[in-house]
């Protein structure tokens, strides 16, 4: 991680944060990662944005049944507050590729824009 500049490392931790099941049943946690402006292309194929990919996370009684790993995580600072990253998830059976674009919004990196392409 030397090598990485401040702001993907910022991102970095924002997405691992992300994947934490204790944000992940924390309605305000959650809430306060996603920029106001979110769009994901889900693995299913779905369009999400801020509020539908919130109250679909906060339905949950409780935590992903199945904890979430990632591996070969990349990022690229695009401009001083633009990061996008790249890496793997794992969960149960479902694989899939991920792009994350986060911004850095009032000192904070927010996710801007996520897609999720199923893996074999």
């Amino acid at each position: 991680m030397t090598d990485l500049t401040e702001a993907v490392h910022g991102a970095m931790e924002a997405e691992f944060r992300l994947l934490d099941p204790m944000v992940r049943s924390s309605p305000q946690l959650l809430a306060d990662l996603f920029h106001p402006e979110y769009l994901e292309f889900g693995t299913s194929g779905r369009r999400w944005d801020r509020a539908s990919i919130l109250a679909t996370l906060m339905a949950r009684d409780v935590p992903a049944p199945r904890p979430i790993t990632t591996s070969e995580m990349k990022g690229v600072q695009l401009a001083p507050d633009v990061v996008h990253l790249t890496f793997e998830t794992e969960s149960g059976a479902h694989r899939a590729h991920r792009s994350s674009l986060w911004r850095l919004t009032n000192g904070n990196w927010l996710l801007y824009f996520h897609q999720g392409t199923r893996a074999q």
